[in-house]
């Protein structure tokens, strides 16, 4: 997901204080709280200076609980984020969305919808992951299209994930076909039958489905006599959820925009 698709000013807060030190707590509703990803943040909420007062999960109406909460944070379904966007929106209440999956034009509705709020939109909300997304960028900098270094970029997840690739993966893909000035015909999703030669601005994508693995990713840049690989294993999908209250902290009073992971981390630019 592309950041600072219309990033203006920041208004000052202090972040830096410890959150068990604030007097208020983060007033969150969180979108998909019965799922595996709601039911960790809610796990961990507290710890990370928010309340839990609105979950909300499918035949609940989040319209009524809006006005309660400081935040909103979606990890739901792709076809509930566009619906929920429109009330945070209506509200003036801002938003992590953490719900993968979306068609484009669904997407492009999503961040229309979205203008006058400040919005942190994130494939992924680990730590690791986001240094992954910057070490990607550094390597694929160095190793471009005139390297003689083929990418490939291969993900693992449970087998209860609906989509495929994840968005991590779709971001990672990103980078190297920015890197490259290429286009999306040339990734290449899995390989079958008699294919010929690898092109020359192939870039592979690869998607492993099985058993409960929390999320795996690599990034392979192969070349002739080397090969240099980038991966990032999460055991536990705690981790996730407390990169997502980390960014419903960071968001609150800042400007409308569009933000990423990258910019709560404070890795942009």
């Amino acid at each position: 997901m592309p950041s600072n698709a219309f990033k203006h000013g920041i208004i000052k807060r202090n972040f830096t204080e410890p959150l068990n030190h604030r007097m208020m707590k983060n007033k969150i509703l969180l979108c998909g709280a019965k799922g595996r990803m709601g039911q960790a943040i809610s796990k961990i909420a507290a710890e990370h200076g928010c309340e839990i007062t609105a979950p909300i999960d499918q035949g609940d109406n989040p319209e009524s609980k809006i006005n309660d909460c400081d935040a909103v944070i979606d990890f739901s379904l792709a076809d509930a984020t566009l619906p929920m966007a429109k009330i945070a929106s209506k509200a003036g209440k801002p938003m992590v969305i953490g719900t993968t999956g979306h068609e484009k034009s669904v997407k492009q509705e999503i961040i229309e919808t979205i203008k006058s709020i400040p919005v942190v939109w994130a494939g992924n909300f680990s730590t690791g992951v986001n240094l992954l997304f910057y070490l990607t960028q550094q390597a694929a900098r160095v190793l471009d299209a005139k390297s003689d270094y083929d990418p490939e970029v291969l993900e693992m997840h449970h087998r209860l994930k609906k989509d495929a690739p994840s968005g991590t993966a779709d971001r990672l893909l990103e980078i190297i076909k920015d890197s490259r000035n290429a286009n999306e015909s040339d990734i290449s999703h899995g390989r079958n039958g008699i294919t010929g030669e690898r092109k020359q601005q192939e870039i592979g994508s690869h998607a492993i489905r099985g058993g409960d693995i929390v999320g795996e990713h690599t990034v392979m840049f192969a070349g002739i006599g080397e090969r240099i690989e980038l991966t990032h294993r999460a055991t536990d999908r705690i981790i996730f959820a407390a990169g997502a209250l980390r960014a419903s902290n960071w968001v609150v009073n800042r400007a409308p925009g569009l933000y990423s992971m990258q910019d709560v981390l404070g890795l942009q630019g």
